[in-house]
């Protein structure tokens, strides 16, 4: 079996992997596709293998913020692990193609209560999603926008496994919460730092280490939170997790 880009799938035992992925569906997701409504039905569970997917929370007067990205570090739909039916937030790509295994919710559902490992997999990976939730929420309290910036581009980086990827200033004001003209300086400072660079609407970080250290404390703790954040893992031994 070829093994799975998806980094929580290759976190999993070799034949759990193996009889997860023959009962998936490849499927591709372009700019801006939408994935689950706000409200809609959890038909499905997606594992990205490439792309960047957003989680935007939709208000009553039709205003959005996004709340999360997922990547090829883990999985759509997590809330059918917790007994959802239907999706509180929008989800849509982002930064495509979003290349993604889906596999039905039901099916996901009972493979969860079947499997030791998965069960093992997918909560490490919960525990991890709702520690960055809550450490986000401060670091865009308390932290400037520059630091706040590089964190989210280093975790872009994780979230797809590269250090280079498009992304426009717009999107990146909404994620961050804050004016396009505020997210033009940051990203200007980065630029003349030497730490990235953007062209065309394509980022790419040439400095990590530099970046990190422009970086607030919060990106070491997400990095750490989650798992599969930033590892290109394999598919392990029968003995793992």
């Amino acid at each position: 079996m070829k093994l799975p880009e998806n980094r929580l799938l290759a976190a999993l035992p070799r034949d759990d992997c193996a009889r997860l992925v023959a009962r998936m569906t490849p499927v591709t997701f372009e700019h801006k596709m939408s994935v689950y409504r706000a409200g809609g039905p959890i038909d499905s569970v997606y594992f990205p293998r490439a792309g960047l997917m957003s989680s935007v929370v939709v208000m009553l007067d039709g205003a959005t913020a996004e709340v999360a990205a997922v990547g090829s570090e883990g999985m759509l739909g997590m809330s059918v692990f917790l007994g959802a039916t239907h999706s509180t937030e929008a989800v849509y790509c982002q930064i495509a193609p979003c290349e993604c295994l889906r596999l039905p919710a039901a099916e996901f559902a009972a493979e969860v209560a079947r499997s030791d490992c998965l069960r093992k997999v997918v909560h490490g990976y919960a525990r991890g999603v709702l520690a960055t939730f809550a450490r986000l929420v401060a670091c865009n309290s308390l932290h400037p926008v520059e630091a706040r910036c590089a964190r989210w581009l280093l975790m872009s980086g994780d979230h797809m496994g590269a250090d280079e990827f498009t992304l426009t200033q717009e999107f990146l004001a909404m994620m961050l919460g804050v004016r396009r003209a505020s997210v033009t300086v940051a990203a200007r400072s980065l630029l003349v730092a030497g730490l990235i660079s953007y062209k065309r609407g394509c980022v790419k970080i040439l400095d990590r280490p530099g970046l990190e250290r422009a970086s607030c404390e919060c990106y070491a703790v997400v990095r750490d939170a989650i798992p599969t954040m930033g590892v290109r893992g394999t598919c392990q031994g029968d003995d793992a997790p």
